[in-house]
């Protein structure tokens, strides 16, 4: 197929590794079908947990893991823990001391990205809240539903959450194009793919120089910020190949991150500063609304967010937001689709 310019931005796909049962019973965060599946998946457990009298699944049904402590892993578990906390109040048999949360991380720290003493105190945080964060901990298997760790112990579960990093998505592989030791394709300053005429990339997907970053040979960091920012210079680069005009240069000096770790709760460090509890919350929650497309849209997510923090929360299951058409389909005779959540 021929082309005048060719775009590559496929993003990223979760990174797995060959550990026994990740493929049969772990649970992924980077979709949003996946993030409304782990919330309906939770709220499913604590309604088997109080309608059983087994011990053992009561206890593997309140038995939460998250392997990976970066941003996803970090942010999913202390929001789920946070609405898990809340929804205990309408279950008669559950308290919540009988939920158990259990993060995993394989390195020294968490949360690297807003320094080590954010991530420390993330970590006082978590265990404060009765949460097991264990470093320098990696998953062995989770065969039979149990999670078998590095340091011997094991946890009978059926959520184990894998949030341990992406990597680009394989469509790169199949390419000429060429690529770096990570996968990703090796880009210009410009956005253009280093050694390939008339082709670029944007997002996850590229390895773009980082020209802000003291040391040479830095690449931007796979992140929505450095691609929702890419995409913009992408655009204008193309039409200014087009008509003959200089290339931008993609700029974007790191100023901070920020992560919540719960309702009006945070960890956040932004030029230099750092905040704890509610204003790195607030911070949070002012940054993504600022990165919200369209006036319309800022105006709906800020109504909905207001709403939200005047009345109770919504703890309701919305499975029938993952697979819309299994009633029909069983309706019309045909095998329904298989629930994952029957294996999560």
């Amino acid at each position: 197929m021929a082309y005048d310019e060719l775009v590559l931005a496929p993003g990223s796909i979760s990174r797995t590794l060959p550990i026994p049962g990740l493929a049969e019973h772990g649970i992924g965060f980077k979709t949003v079908e996946e993030a409304i599946g782990l919330r309906n998946h939770v709220i499913e457990q604590m309604d088997i947990a109080s309608s059983t009298r087994d011990p053992a699944i009561r206890d593997a049904a309140l038995t939460f893991v998250f392997v990976g402590g970066g941003y996803a892993g970090v942010e999913a578990l202390g929001e789920l823990e946070d609405m898990a906390r809340y929804a205990v109040r309408y279950y008669h048999n559950i308290d919540a001391d009988d939920l158990k949360w259990i993060l995993v991380e394989a390195s020294p720290r968490i949360l690297p990205e807003v320094g080590e003493e954010m991530g420390t105190y993330t970590v006082t945080q978590l265990r404060r809240r009765n949460i097991q964060v264990l470093l320098e901990t990696r998953l062995e298997s989770c065969v039979d539903r149990v999670a078998v760790l590095s340091d011997g112990q094991q946890f009978p579960t059926r959520t184990l959450v894998w949030t341990a990093g992406v990597k680009p998505h394989p469509v790169l592989a199949a390419t000429d194009l060429p690529l770096n030791s990570h996968g990703r394709l090796t880009c210009t300053p410009e956005l253009t793919i280093d050694g390939a005429t008339h082709a670029w990339a944007a997002g996850d997907a590229a390895a773009v120089p980082d020209v802000t970053a003291p040391e040479p040979g830095t690449e931007t960091a796979p992140n929505a910020q450095h691609a929702v920012r890419q995409a913009k210079i992408l655009g204008d680069n193309i039409a200014h190949s087009l008509r003959a005009e200089p290339l931008e240069t993609y700029a974007h000096k790191y100023v901070g991150s920020v992560a919540s770790l719960g309702l009006h709760k945070g960890v956040a460090q932004v030029y230099g500063r750092k905040l704890k509890g509610y204003p790195a919350w607030f911070m949070h929650r002012v940054y993504h609304l600022s990165r919200v497309p369209t006036f319309n849209r800022k105006a709906r997510v800020l109504a909905e967010w207001t709403l939200a923090g005047l009345f109770k929360r919504e703890i309701v299951s919305l499975g029938s937001l993952e697979h819309p058409r299994a009633e029909f389909e069983l309706a019309a005779g045909g095998k329904p689709p298989h629930d994952p959540k029957g294996s999560n």
